[in-house]
């Protein structure tokens, strides 16, 4: 039996599942056969450390892992509790084992708020196992639990709920007759939902305590009904709406626009679009990813620097989130769109790819095989082949491309940039090749 819900109780909470059938979400951890799926309902559970961001589950996991299992619950938080409440516990848990052999399973919430000497409490009761010890963190385990804890305990990782589990999520609380806003017959506006869902960004609370702010301000019913619209939800959100469809058109337009403006070398133009697409509500990882592959397009090695300051950023944002991630982002597309510009590579990718379509499976000239067998040797396989280290300069001629292209070029340097210096270097090198073919063919000149 689950205790009756009070009326004055949030949305979120009133909503929060009560068994694994109705929990929404984490499909790699729930889904037939995966781990959690497979304890529920067994005598004896691991230890866990749920890494996720907030409003993902994690708490909701754990209380239906205690149910499910048998085990007796406690919360407690790392926030507001300390190593005399962590003994009281221990106390109280083999009490329990004692009297009626029913193990405890004991929920650290914000795990990562406990110093080494506070995880430090748990280990001998956890390694003994009196105490199941689930905790629940935002923060990277490695850094921010101890090792000898963390050896002891399964990280699984919990992932930001998806536009779909969200969608699930907002319009079951605004369905259910008993824990949510059934009663009151709301309907909410295809686009206040999607609204309502971008702003969420993955956090299910956060996406139901919207709802509830935005239920509570809405206007009178009509017929009957109350209706959420996009200006409610903006005005619950303390955030209005740019217009912006992350599947459509506005979305091209916009990265359309981010992308020409970096191109055209302008970082005004550039920070604008960033700023318009990040404050849409656009992912900021598909952004990075664009600009990882701008700066292979349109820069290539005319600054080489480039593609790793991209991914660099894409990284930090990854590390810190939004909103501190998303300075690395704004640095990044300022640098690319300041950068020397050149399509080289791109070009050479689409030359080359056109070759080999055209001419299809070339055979590898014989002097730029492997030879490693006797009977390659004796088939030709290297001979011939001149080892560049070897010879001034090192620099070699010899043909590196299958009979019927040779000679081909596929890369063009432009003069911009550090490409200006590649191609400085590729004409030296003919040069000298040039030469040296010259003396070769008419060694007398040379006496």
């Amino acid at each position: 039996m689950h205790e009756p819900i009070e009326k004055n109780t949030p949305l979120a909470e009133r909503m929060r599942p009560r068994e694994l059938e109705s929990f929404i979400g984490q499909e790699h951890l729930l889904g037939k056969d995966k781990l959690l799926r497979r304890l529920v309902g067994q005598s004896r559970m691991p230890s866990i450390l749920f890494w996720g961001p907030p409003g993902v589950g994690k708490t909701t996991l754990s209380h239906i892992l205690a149910q499910t299992t048998g085990y007796y619950f406690v919360f407690f938080s790392a926030v507001l509790s300390g190593i005399k409440e962590v003994r009281a516990i221990v106390a109280e848990a083999e009490k329990i084992l004692a009297h009626s052999r029913q193990k405890t399973l004991l929920f650290v919430d914000e795990i990562h708020r406990f110093n080494k000497s506070q995880q430090d409490a748990f280990l001998p009761h956890v390694e003994s196992g009196l105490l199941t010890l689930i905790g629940a963190t935002t923060e990277n385990p490695s850094f921010q639990i101890i090792a000898p804890l963390l050896s002891r305990c399964r990280v699984l990782v919990l992932n930001p709920l998806s536009r779909e589990n969200l969608k699930e999520i907002i319009n079951r609380a605004i369905s259910d007759q008993i824990k949510g806003l059934g009663k009151d017959d709301v309907t909410i506006e295809p686009e206040a939902l999607e609204y309502l869902v971008r702003m969420a960004d993955g956090d299910g609370r956060r996406a139901l305590n919207s709802l509830e702010v935005a239920f509570s301000i809405a206007g009178p019913k009509t017929n009957d009904n109350l209706l959420i619209d996009l200006s409610t939800v903006e005005e619950a959100v303390q955030h209005r709406s740019l217009r912006y469809d992350a599947d459509g058109e506005e979305h091209y337009n916009l990265i359309s626009a981010l992308h020409k403006s970096m191109r055209d070398s302008d970082p005004d133009g550039a920070v604008y679009w960033l700023g318009r697409m990040l404050m849409a509500g656009e992912e900021p990882l598909y952004i990075a990813r664009r600009m990882i592959r701008f700066a292979s397009e349109d820069i290539g090695n005319a600054d080489p620097q480039a593609l790793t300051l991209t991914i660099s950023a894409r990284e930090s944002f990854h590390i810190l989130g939004s909103p501190e991630g998303e300075l690395a982002l704004f640095q990044a597309v300022i640098y690319l769109a300041t950068a020397p510009k050149s399509n080289a590579t791109y070009t050479a990718m689409k030359s080359v790819n056109k070759e080999i379509r055209k001419s299809g499976s070339l055979e590898v000239p014989k002097h730029i095989r492997n030879a490693p067998t006797g009977l390659m040797k004796s088939l030709g396989y290297g001979e011939g082949y001149k080892y560049a280290h070897d010879h001034k300069d090192g620099v070699v001629l010899q043909n590196h491309l299958p009979h019927g292209i040779e000679g081909c070029k596929f890369y063009q340097p432009t003069n911009r940039g550090h490409e200006a210096l590649v191609a400085d270097r590729l004409t030296k090198w003919q040069k000298i090749l040039k030469e040296r073919a010259s003396r070769d063919k008419n060694p007398e000149r040379n006496k």
